[in-house]
């Protein structure tokens, strides 16, 4: 819920901003940056993740016609997020004091390359000021369903790391259970290929002072469908369609 008030906030405060940079904008038309291309990484969260929610590639491209008497790009992305179940919740034991999230069967990891447009709504006048470009986006979906490991302690006092089971490790009596999690960087050899398409719609703010290096905010909304459920929580409803919204923190630089 902090996430998405946190969205909200950012996305009206931009808003706000676009009326005032407008009236510059309309001062300054014979001013207007133009750039052939625009290459940045960025680190992104999103309503479906925690405060990291993964890294982002993105590279838009001038195109020679215009759209609305607009400049336009064509823009290419590349997405690796991580996404969470809310029934999602890790505890910790408070005597052994390992965390554990409780009926986690998998993690969600998703590999989103795009293709769309993006188009420049208002543009920088010099070094003054900020970019704002409206984006459209869509491209398949690589679901990675990755096992979620646990230390798993047997009768004869053996502790075995396993994928979580929901039928075994349910079971735990006083003398088998479940102490602790697992590596994340175990069972990576039993993920599972999850695919899927996904869309999205966005807008980004230019946030730099250097006509050359750029730092910026990339806000918006998206929608994404796999071909079966995922299998996320094992005592919770899981799902094969997603939304969410996410906000991208970008750096990189321009090519004129």
């Amino acid at each position: 819920m902090m996430r998405v008030k946190f969205l909200l906030s950012v996305s009206i405060l931009f808003a706000l901003s676009t009326d005032i940079y407008a009236q510059r904008r309309a001062k300054a038309e014979d001013n207007e940056e133009s750039y052939k291309s625009f290459t940045s990484f960025g680190i992104t969260t999103n309503t479906n993740s925690g405060i990291l929610g993964g890294a982002v590639f993105r590279q838009s491209s001038a195109l020679g016609s215009k759209l609305f008497g607009k400049n336009q790009y064509r823009y290419l992305a590349l997405e690796l997020v991580n996404v969470k179940h809310p029934k999602e919740l890790s505890q910790q034991d408070f005597v052994t004091g390992a965390r554990l999230v409780y009926g986690k069967q998998n993690y969600l990891f998703v590999l989103r390359p795009e293709y769309g447009r993006e188009l420049t709504l208002f543009s920088r006048q010099d070094d003054e000021g900020i970019s704002i470009s409206g984006i459209l986006a869509a491209g398949p979906s690589l679901g990675l369903e990755k096992p979620y490991m646990v230390q798993f302690q047997s009768s004869d006092g053996r502790v075995v790391t396993e994928p979580f089971d929901p039928v075994k490790h349910a079971g735990s009596t006083q003398t088998t259970g479940i102490v602790g999690a697992g590596s994340f960087f175990q069972g990576f050899g039993q993920t599972k290929i999850v695919p899927g398409l996904h869309v999205k719609t966005a807008m980004s703010f230019e946030l730099s002072a250097f006509r050359e290096n750029v730092t910026g905010v990339e806000i918006g909304f998206i929608a994404e469908a796999f071909t079966r459920k995922v299998q996320i929580m094992a005592f919770a409803e899981n799902r094969s369609f997603f939304t969410s919204g996410y906000l991208t923190l970008y750096f990189g630089s321009k090519k004129r």
